[in-house]
């Protein structure tokens, strides 16, 4: 990292700014191009491992690229605002963000894991437990980056 000024060393601050964001970026890899996607997402950790889940439909590009290849990286950031300075030889802008990028490999939820994931998915939208319809269950496609390394910055 070039700017290791801004680094997030330490594991519990990139959580926090993880629990922050409300989009996360998958990049796929797709005939030698990424394939980018911005999705909703949950996140837990299970035994030191971070893990990331996302939903989806029943079928699409994004599962075929994924059973071809499963490896992924990830993006988030958060915190956003504009940073005016005004001076005499006009103004200096700059961003103020917190983000996390990483990379890992992407496994499908199984059926009994299902019901789980997806409340660990709307637990990140939800402060208190929300109910969701079970009927969706059926017809929606749950899988899970497995993190297998992670780094933040943050200015």
């Amino acid at each position: 990292m070039r700017r290791s000024d801004r680094e997030l060393k330490d594991r519990e601050q990139m959580i926090e700014v993880m629990k922050k964001c409300d989009v996360c970026r998958l990049a796929l890899n797709d005939e030698g191009y990424p394939y980018i996607l911005p999705l909703n997402f949950g996140m837990e950790e299970k035994e030191g491992q971070v893990i990331l889940y996302f939903h989806g439909a029943a079928e699409g590009k994004k599962y075929e690229l994924i059973e071809k290849d499963n490896r992924a990286s990830f993006e988030m950031d958060c915190s956003h605002e504009l940073a005016t300075t005004y001076g005499k030889d006009g103004c200096s802008c700059t961003m103020k963000y917190e983000s996390v990028v990483g990379r890992g490999r992407i496994e499908l939820v199984s059926a009994q894991e299902k019901y789980d994931a997806l409340r660990i998915l709307m637990g990140h939208y939800h402060e208190e437990e929300c109910a969701f319809n079970q009927a969706v269950m059926s017809h929606t496609t749950v899988f899970k980056l497995m993190v297998e390394q992670m780094s933040g910055k943050a200015r």
